[in-house]
């Protein structure tokens, strides 16, 4: 099975005034094509850095990152942004709607970015899929966090990415509607046949994965398969 991405001895500090700050040291691993992957940690741990790294959203400062058959230290911003545009899904804590576009109008961003044809009935069908087909001309401020993560959920998976990280996916939203929303992240994530990556402090969900990540200090404390790998 192909290797959707390989991280290697990655390292990044962050310098304020004289004081530096190394977030995370030495982080080592793979993942395979369709493979599910939490990293988990305390607050302060390096979690979401170490996504962002891993996404291209941020460089490195030592080691190596390759997603999707690319060094990302090799590619300059459009570079990234064109990969990204191409492979990549993305679902954060806080939903990152557009305000001012509708349930549907969101979900067809991707779609309308990527030049594919028939965005509005790809974008309903993903919205039927997550239980908002009625609600495709809502606002986000017209719609729950649930209903807004439900759309972003659509959003993620409307330009059928090669690998999707999820930020705290359920952080904003209370138990039951949080279970809601993860059991659909698996459902489509399993019929598209997408990577994923979740970045959570939540071991429950952690362990709907395949394999989990623990950082610790901003080193990698174990890297374990599950009873579901």
């Amino acid at each position: 099975m192909s290797k959707i991405l390989n991280v290697n001895q990655l390292g990044k500090t962050y310098t304020s005034g004289s004081k530096e700050l190394t977030v995370l040291q030495d982080i080592s691993f793979s993942i395979d094509q369709g493979e599910t992957f939490a990293i988990v940690g305390p607050s302060g741990s390096g979690k979401t850095t170490l996504l962002g790294l891993c996404a291209g959203l941020d460089r490195a400062d030592t080691g190596s990152v390759e997603l999707c058959g690319q060094n990302l230290a090799d590619l300059n911003e459009d570079g990234l942004a064109l990969l990204r545009n191409k492979e990549v899904g993305f679902i954060f804590q806080n939903f990152q709607l557009l305000p001012t576009l509708s349930a549907l109008e969101n979900v067809v961003v991707p779609l309308e970015l990527q030049g594919k044809k028939n965005p509005g009935k790809i974008g309903m069908e993903l919205l039927d899929k997550v239980g908002l087909k009625d609600r495709f001309h809502h606002y986000p401020s017209q719609l729950s966090g649930g209903e807004q993560q439900r759309v972003a959920l659509a959003r993620a998976f409307s330009a059928r990415p090669t690998i999707l990280f999820a930020d705290e996916p359920t952080g904003n939203l209370d138990q039951e509607t949080g279970e809601k929303v993860v059991n659909l992240l698996f459902e489509l994530n399993k019929e598209a046949g997408t990577t994923l990556v979740i970045v959570t402090h939540d071991m429950d969900l952690a362990q709907k994965n395949q394999r989990i990540l623990k950082l610790k200090g901003g080193k990698v404390f174990s890297n374990t398969e599950t009873e579901l790998a």
